[in-house]
């Protein structure tokens, strides 16, 4: 099976384009490669420290199945958007990235469908999109790859956690969260952490998340609480919208701040949907950030890309394998 469709091509000119764009702004460091290709190299700035690139794997794999449909005519192949992930991940590390972690969820429900009745489940997935989950993780691992397939927490909890894991070690520049929800705004910190929106390709630090919501990262939660969440299936408090919920969160701060007759009767209700909004950081993930770092595929993958039907996915690990270790400084 060739990934050689339009869409396949139009996505891997399109990421391209944009991968350039953050070696501009210093979330990758390219290296010319003689051709029209991207080259390979370390993402690590010369004073040693790195670059830690984190990704949503469940939005990914979501965002290549649906991206597929526009051009299958609905036949939807049995791995295609495993394939397309595994594509995009080697893509980046060919443009640079040496420290990957994905998240993924494993199953859809976790902890808050117990505080929520109303939160989001698996119903309604498409089933040739849930049959590749599994596979999706297995791939990943086979690759090389820092995989947390989550269960009782969500993908969103693993990347929350994994940012304040490498947050903690000085020798880490940058920690990028490459995914659009919204409730990973609330783990941007200043220029350190930003959150990378491949949808919209824009990178937002600390100024770009007040930018967008009107409250800084700190208050995201409260924000998400008093707006609402549609797609993780919590309404927030009614009559309140972004405009209304920005002006009161920056006047009175937290929720548990607010003057009691704000929210009157909603208090409890806003304060619930707080904890649903509000990411959990302890999840024990890896020790050390150079668990992260990529060195190549495992023995396994060979089998498992011609399980794929994409057997040039390992010869293009190798090669990336090959640019890596050629563009490691030497100490």
């Amino acid at each position: 099976m060739r990934r050689d469709s339009a869409g396949d091509r139009s996505f891997d000119k399109s990421i391209s384009y944009f991968l350039v764009r953050l070696s501009r702004q210093g979330l990758v460091r390219l290296r010319p490669s003689g051709s029209e290709s991207l080259g390979a190299l370390s993402c690590g700035s010369p004073n040693g420290s790195m670059i830690v690139h984190l990704i949503d794997g469940t939005y990914e794999l979501f965002r290549h199945f649906y991206g597929l449909r526009r051009f299958n005519k609905g036949e939807d192949r049995p791995f295609g958007a495993v394939v397309g992930v595994l594509h995009t991940v080697l893509q980046m590390i060919e443009t640079g990235a040496t420290h990957v972690g994905v998240a993924t969820d494993h199953i859809i429900e976790s902890f808050r469908n117990r505080i929520w009745s109303g939160y989001k489940t698996g119903d309604g997935i498409d089933p040739a999109l849930l049959a590749q989950f599994h596979p999706l993780e297995e791939s990943l691992a086979a690759m090389g790859i820092a995989v947390w397939p989550m269960i009782e927490l969500e993908a969103d909890d693993a990347l929350a956690s994994a940012a304040r894991i490498a947050s903690e070690n000085g020798d880490v520049q940058q920690i990028c969260i490459w995914t659009p929800d919204k409730d990973l705004a609330q783990c941007v910190r200043g220029d350190r952490i930003v959150q990378v929106d491949r949808r919209s390709q824009k990178i937002r630090n600390e100024e770009g998340v007040r930018e967008k919501f009107g409250v800084g990262p700190a208050l995201i939660p409260d924000f998400l609480a008093l707006v609402g969440d549609t797609a993780d299936g919590y309404p927030g408090i009614a009559g309140i919208g972004p405009i209304t919920a920005a002006r009161l969160l920056n006047r009175h701060g937290a929720i548990e701040s607010f003057p009691a007759e704000v929210l009157g009767h909603s208090r409890d209700l806003a304060l619930l949907f707080k904890d649903l909004a509000t990411l959990r950081t302890d999840a024990g993930l890896f020790r050390d950030v150079d668990e992260l770092q990529w060195h190549g595929p495992s023995d396994a993958f060979a089998a498992c890309a011609k399980n794929l039907g994409e057997s040039r996915l390992l010869e293009r690990c190798r090669k990336a394998l090959v640019a890596a270790k050629e563009a490691k400084p030497s100490k």
